[in-house]
């Protein structure tokens, strides 16, 4: 899988493919597709002595818009978080 792992209470997270649009029979381009909000955690810290970690590798999870750090490592692209930046889990 990958070899990042997120330290204290960071989560990582493989965002969702943005949905492609079409208007009018127009192909909206990538740069202007709306940024997901949902994806899937890869991996996660072991949490501090305050905050426990609840999230587990897995879990599909949504963040808000501007959450977290992007980052590319081996030609994918990942967001790095706070546990507390994401909003809920989808059962």
């Amino acid at each position: 899988m990958t070899k990042i792992q997120p330290l204290a209470d960071r989560v990582l997270i493989k965002a969702a493919e943005a949905e492609e649009k079409t208007v009018a029979g127009i192909i909206i381009p990538d740069s202007a597709k709306e940024k997901p909000l949902r994806g899937e955690v890869l991996a996660v810290g072991n949490g501090t002595k305050d905050e426990q970690m609840v999230l587990k590798a897995g879990d599909q999870v949504l963040y808000g818009k501007y959450a977290g750090t992007e980052l590319e490592f081996d030609g994918e692209k990942y967001l790095i978080m706070r546990q507390s930046d994401v909003l809920a889990k989808i059962c």
